[in-house]
């Protein structure tokens, strides 16, 4: 390998510790938390409006007041959730996650998703009518309105509950409420005019989050805030620039409004959860992402079309309700099979998502054979390599020519001499001659950093890998591994350091080691460059990656490990196979011997 070609390795080498070490160092601030106003001064947020633009002054929706309510409350059991909805506004503000607990440990909580007002992060979805011409605003049901149960005493995937709301002036609401048994709610908003005239009002959903949530993660690498999908146009939005949004003086507040022609949905994602509104597919709807300064409040609304209901007829609209966690099968399924458009980018897939896309679906499907994420890991490592070994076989083959070349090369230096023209023309014609690629050894490098950083993505993102256990002491690939050098992994009667702390750093454990010796041992599979500073380099390089990445998730160390070992078994075997044998004890062996001085170095002054 010549110096160009060195030189490009490191400059690719490089440029990747550099931005992996400036993340480390200067990782993004923590936003500040803030206090949650009073309770009782919420009454003066109100729901801006959400009607129609008619020759008359439209109304708006009923201020969603924020004091605690003491309504009735409807149980909700499903195999995926607990919690309750309330009578108020038919809001679904308690849900917990039955089949996921907050931390790793026994005795950990479920996840509790939404809340009702006056807890904190409170969180809910609630459902009404804006009225447009030909009732009032106070003769439609609103986030306050407090409804009466008709049918069903607890909403389970078998039992649906109808709620009814009679405003007294001749119109009758219902709405019935069902859930699947996934994280689908259905629902099913109707109005029966019994009056003399037409009236014409508009369906809506709306989520209100209180402020940002306790665990925002604020990772450049993953999205968290405002999801929506209009008319096939995914957007994502960070709660930092819904902050700054500008003031739209048809919602009275800051806001950005979009019009969804044929299909969409919009709601709120984190970390490994999501909220979203979803109006029947193909109809127009209204898309409304909204702040409220005063009060810290994040707002997503979807607002159906105008729905005119002559005497003696009844109109009905139905819009569903996405809550849980962001499980690929469930969501894909919601997608295929249900016809929500567009749904599984619901998932941040980031920029590589061709890649991350096809990598989690194959590493899925690994997983529903194999039943261990671990081993899946491992065997995707392999599919991957097996998928470039072309590429790499020619990139070996190339690096087994070269050092074939190395005397030549030598010769044809001394040769040169200072003239570096002749040299360029005769190493050129060398290549020539011998039909070498002298870049070829840097595709695989090349190729190998979009595959990492999908793979990290995956990981990081994909809730299938959070708490997924491996082997022995590996619980949780999503998180790093949890041994220590400290307590000489677990050998020594004291724990390791906490996660994130300083010597947690430094004190690795044994994957990253492993880590670190199997990029060192690749190392050796060729001579140490003659440049001693790119000697240098090459040599801290395994040891700066292994401490570097002893943070990262273990799924993710897993994957460098397996990579590593079958880049080595493949370069090794190439070498043999093209008569070049590398001599890899004795590499080994001349890293720990003490270099000679130079041939042309000045004596060293005798003392007079």
């Amino acid at each position: 390998m010549d110096d160009q070609n060195k030189n490009l390795i490191l400059a690719t080498v490089l440029s990747f510790l550099v931005v992996m070490v400036w993340f480390w160092l200067f990782p993004p601030e923590e936003p500040a938390l803030t206090d949650l106003p009073p309770v009782a001064e919420a009454a003066d947020v109100t729901t801006p409006s959400v009607a129609a633009e008619t020759t008359s002054a439209p109304t708006t929706t009923p201020a969603a007041s924020e004091t605690v309510a003491e309504a009735a409350r409807i149980a909700i059991e499903t195999p995926e959730f607990k919690g309750s909805l309330s009578l108020q506004g038919a809001r679904i503000d308690d849900l917990s996650l039955t089949q996921y607990r907050e931390e790793l440990v026994d005795g950990s909580p479920i996840v509790h998703l939404l809340k009702p007002v006056g807890e904190a992060e409170a969180y809910f979805a609630t459902f009404g009518w804006a009225s447009a011409e030909g009732i009032a605003a106070d003769q439609v049901p609103g986030p306050d309105t407090i409804w009466s149960v008709e049918s069903g005493d607890a909403l389970t995937p078998e039992t649906p509950v109808t709620l009814v709301w009679d405003n007294g002036a001749g119109h009758i609401f219902r709405t019935e409420i069902s859930v699947d048994e996934d994280f689908m709610f259905d629902y099913v908003q109707s109005v029966e005019n019994t009056g003399t005239s037409n009236i014409t009002l508009r369906p809506y959903g709306l989520l209100r989050r209180h402020g940002t949530p306790a665990d925002l993660k604020n990772f450049f690498i993953l999205h968290e805030g405002l999801v929506r999908m209009t008319d096939g146009e995914l957007e994502e939005t960070d709660y930092k620039k819904i902050v700054d949004y500008d003031l739209d003086p048809r919602e009275g507040t800051q806001a950005e409004r979009l019009e969804a022609t044929e299909n969409g949905w919009i709601g709120y994602t984190d970390h490994y959860w999501m909220t979203t509104l979803i109006p029947e597919q193909g109809t127009a709807f209204r898309s409304t992402s909204k702040y409220f300064d005063s009060r810290d409040l994040y707002q997503a609304e979807a607002v159906m079309a105008l729905q005119t209901v002559a005497p003696g007829e009844t109109t009905e609209v139905t819009t569903r309700l996405y809550a849980g966690a962001k499980e690929w099968d469930a969501i894909r399924n919601y997608e295929n099979e249900e016809g929500v458009t567009g749904f599984l980018d619901s998932i941040d897939w980031g920029w590589f998502f061709f890649l991350t896309k096809p990598i989690f679906w194959l590493l899925h499907n690994l997983n529903v054979i194999i039943g261990n994420m671990g081993w899946s890991i491992i065997a995707l490592t392999f599919i991957l390599k097996a998928l470039v070994l072309p590429l790499a076989y020619k990139s070996y083959v190339s690096m087994a020519k070269m050092k074939e070349l190395q005397p030549e090369m030598e010769a044809l230096k001394e040769k040169s001499g200072e003239d570096k023209q002749a040299l360029q023309q005769g190493m050129m014609k060398l290549y020539k001659d011998n039909k070498v690629n002298p870049a070829a050894g840097c595709m695989p490098i090349l190729l190998q950093i979009p595959i990492f950083f999908s793979l990290y993505k995956v990981i990081f993102v994909t809730i299938e890998l959070r708490h997924a256990p491996w082997i022995g002491w590996i619980k949780d690939l999503s998180a790093p591994d949890p041994s220590s050098i400290i307590n000489l992994f677990g050998l020594l009667p004291w724990g390791a350091p906490e996660p994130g702390s300083f010597i947690a750093l430094i004190a690795i454990g044994i994957m990253p080691i492993v880590l670190g010796v199997s990029m060192w041992l690749q190392q050796k599979l060729n001579p140490a460059p003659t440049d001693p500073t790119q000697k240098m380099i090459f040599a801290y390089m395994p040891w700066v990656f292994m401490f570097m990445l002893g943070g990262f998730a273990s799924g993710l160390v897993l994957y460098w490990i397996t990579n590593n070992v079958i880049t080595f078994i493949q370069q090794y075997t190439i070498m043999r196979s093209h008569g070049s044998k590398p001599d890899l004890f004795g590499n080994i062996t001349s890293s720990f011997k003490k270099a000679p001085p130079a041939k042309d170095a000045p004596a060293k002054p005798k003392n007079k």
